[in-house]
Formats: C-alpha cells, sequence, structure tokens
C-alpha cells in the first residue's frame, strides 16, 4: 500500500528569494537556515521522508514546519500584497519559521517569598539569635525555613536570589 504523499508547498518567486537570502546568509540562526530551507525543499517537491534523512531530521518535525508554512500562506499573501505596510515579508516568513511561546515550568517561589528571604540577609544575624558575623546561604535558607516563608529551599537557590537580587 502506497504511503500517502506530502501535501505540496506553494513559494511564490518573491518568498523564494528571502528563503534562499536567509540560507545563504552566515549571520543567521541555525534553526532559521534549517527550517528556510527545508520549506525550499518542501516546494521542489521533495517527500518528508526523504528531507528528514538528508536533513536529519525527524518525520515529524518536516511535517510541522510543512503545516506550519501552509497555515501562514493568507498572512505572506497579505503582506506581499501591501508591501509599504509595517511587517515586511520577510519579517512574517521569520515569525513562521520561528518557535511557538513555551511557557516553561511554574515558579517555584513567588516573589514576595524572594524578597522575605533575600531581606533576611540584610538583617544582623544576631538579631536572628545566629552566631555567625555574616550571613552564608546556608544559614540564610535555614532561617527561611524556620520562620516559615518556604517549606525548602537549598542555599544554592538562596545563593543565585542573593547574586541576582531576585528569580
Amino acid at each position: 500500500m502506497p504511503l500517502p504523499a506530502a501535501k505540496t508547498i506553494e513559494v511564490s518567486p518573491q518568498e523564494r528569494a528571502i528563503l534562499e537570502h536567509i540560507v545563504r546568509q552566515t549571520s543567521n540562526p541555525q534553526w532559521l537556515a534549517t527550517r528556510a530551507k527545508l520549506i525550499l525543499r518542501a516546494a521542489e517537491g521533495q517527500s518528508n521522508r526523504r528531507m528528514a534523512a538528508e536533513m536529519n531530521l525527524t518525520r515529524n518535525t518536516v511535517r510541522l514546519w510543512r503545516a506550519r508554512w501552509q497555515a501562514a500562506a493568507e498572512q505572506r499573501a497579505a503582506v506581499a500584497a501591501h508591501e509599504e505596510t509595517a511587517p515586511t515579508l520577510r519579517d512574517v516568513i521569520e515569525d513562521t519559521l520561528h518557535d511557538g511561546y513555551r511557557s516553561g515550568a511554574p515558579a517555584t517561589f513567588t516573589a514576595e517569598q524572594i524578597v522575605q528571604i533575600v531581606a533576611i540577609s540584610c538583617e544582623a544575624p544576631q538579631a536572628s539569635g545566629v552566631p555567625v558575623s555574616h550571613w552564608t546561604p546556608k544559614e540564610v535558607a535555614a532561617e527561611a525555613i524556620r520562620r516559615g516563608i518556604v517549606a525548602t529551599i537549598s542555599e544554592r537557590q538562596v545563593g543565585r536570589f542573593l547574586k541576582r537580587g531576585g528569580p
């Protein structure tokens, strides 16, 4: 049973010129050049399997960028029709080839907790009953846990807060 063929990618001559320039320009990040090459190869009719093998990517990655390129077709066409407006076609193409926002893990400590931890280091250690002449991250971490500011915190994390003055 033959595999389904990948959808054809349409690239206008103007878009092709921009994509080729992105590939040739040495100051561009590698991810941008790779995605531009992928779109150019897809426009030539290469299969997902072949592109993935030749570019050392997964087929899912090739499929993803094909789909994103197709999804942004109307936006690119609208900008190309009105080139004198603010976003240029190159800007729209780069936005299309850019990764989506990734939120990452939620913050472990609130801003209030960080402020309270930093405030501990500004106090005199003797006022808290700690028999040292100056605070170390280890003592600040222990004091923050003792005061109930946080349930647990490493001395390394306290050191980061004190070095940067925040998260």
